[in-house]
């Protein structure tokens, strides 16, 4: 039995062990504390993977090619934070990188570290600080508001050049989707049971699947 916070109404309650697709509701308001999903760390590792390929990919290869007059020219999102810079935007450039590169890029490892490292229980204290950090970088991630933005100027430019969508451009909508399927399916519970805990003892849960064993 764990106990947790609503994170509504902040009451404490003892939750008792779910099966597999019950879901839990707090006492007072109703609101949905979680629901338990059966291989849920596994089915987020391997999103998780796809993710961290889609996102290598939207960032090495073109994003989108533009012809003119006889001229061509392409570039990634990296590239065009540094065109940024090169032009006198530096501070949007430095906010372009960070939030459509190092912020994504940071919670994609976060999270592939932490889900790595929870495979074998228990896991090491600092796979909370890691889930933290990921956490932390969550917010800052705004490839799906960068794409947006692109997609507004494609219409635009489009009156002027033709526009050619790279494999960025699609491997960028790939890491989106696939971003937001990994949050949906991701329980931070479950790494939490397999964390050690800070005075070295095991996991509650562990400690007593050992003990049943040992019986």
């Amino acid at each position: 039995m764990e106990t947790i916070a609503c994170p509504d109404c902040d009451l404490l309650q003892h939750i008792p062990r779910i099966p597999p697709g019950g879901k839990v509701r707090c006492a007072q308001c109703g609101e949905t504390l979680f629901i338990e999903r059966a291989n849920a760390l596994n089915r987020t590792l391997a999103l998780t993977v796809a993710a961290a390929l889609a996102f290598v990919i939207a960032n090495t290869m073109p994003l989108m090619g533009l012809s003119a007059a006889g001229r061509e020219a392409s570039t990634t999102i990296i590239g065009g934070a540094h065109e940024m810079w090169l032009q006198g935007s530096e501070i949007t450039a430095v906010i372009v990188a960070f939030c459509a590169v190092i912020a994504p890029g940071g919670h994609i490892l976060f999270l592939l570290v932490v889900l790595l490292a929870v495979r074998r229980p228990p896991a090491p204290r600092w796979v909370g600080e890691m889930l933290r950090s990921a956490h932390w970088m969550q917010p800052w991630s705004m490839t799906e508001v960068m794409m947006l933005g692109i997609l507004v100027a494609l219409f635009k430019i489009a009156q002027l050049a033709t526009v050619l969508p790279g494999i960025g451009m699609y491997a960028a909508g790939a890491f989106i989707f696939l971003l937001s399927a990994v949050l949906v399916t991701f329980d931070p519970r479950e790494v939490w049971k397999r964390v050690e805990w800070a005075d070295g003892t095991r996991p509650p849960d562990l400690a007593e699947s050992d003990s049943g064993a040992a019986r």
